[in-house]
């Protein structure tokens, strides 16, 4: 299946941008009109702050994907199911974030919107642990090139956010505003503090008995 690791990857970014365009879908178009329409627009800054963390969490779940990809020669069927969970969860953003949304000012229900959505930034941390944890398992999907002990070393490093994640949850019971913020910080980290898959380093070699002579 070494020819199956570019339609899988074709794919799962077609899900993946899929899911990015429904996030804008969900800010509707202020029924204000004339100067009212200012006030329109700023009352719907819980879904424009909404939209930017849920952005930004999403692309960095794909940038992540395909630095996995880039280094797999093959796939195998475990790996298939395994990315379908990791794209079923993903596309579930949408709508945890429209629900955060629509809530976020709203004192009664705020909290239980954030912990929907902390909750579901739970699993979805977990899918991609899982998946990392499946391809360093054996690391026979890897490319020569990659060091197979070096990936799994990262494993801990990996699923940082298995840990971050639930800290959240139990912030949403206090602020549903601050969640939305910790949220955001922890994408912040990820994109900025991007995981290597780690090369083997092979040795010189010369190019030619010349150059056995220099």
């Amino acid at each position: 299946m070494e020819s199956e690791t570019g339609r899988v990857e074709a794919f799962s970014d077609g899900v993946f941008a899929i899911v990015i365009t429904i996030l804008v879908l969900e800010i509707k178009v202020p029924e204000e009109t004339g100067s009212a329409l200012w006030h329109g627009l700023w009352e719907q800054w819980p879904h424009y702050a909404a939209y930017v963390v849920s952005f930004l969490i999403i692309g960095v779940m794909w940038v992540n994907h395909h630095t996995i990809f880039i280094h797999l020669k093959k796939v195998d069927r475990p790996l298939l199911f395994l990315n379908l969970l990791v794209l079923m969860v993903v596309s579930v953003i949408p709508w945890t974030t429209s629900v955060l949304a629509e809530h976020l000012d709203d004192g009664d229900s705020a909290n239980a919107a954030a912990i929907l959505y902390s909750a579901w930034t739970v699993v979805y941390a977990l899918a991609y642990l899982g998946f990392w944890w499946y391809v360093t398992r054996v690391g026979h999907l890897f490319h020569e090139t990659v060091d197979r002990e070096g990936a799994r070393a990262t494993r801990m490093r990996f699923g940082l956010g298995a840990i971050a994640y639930p800290c959240t949850v139990i912030l949403s019971f206090f602020s549903a505003p601050l969640t939305l913020v910790a949220h955001f910080l922890i994408a912040l980290y990820y994109a900025a503090n991007q995981i290597p898959i780690p090369l083997v380093v092979e040795e010189e070699r010369p190019e030619s008995a010349s150059d056995f002579r220099k």
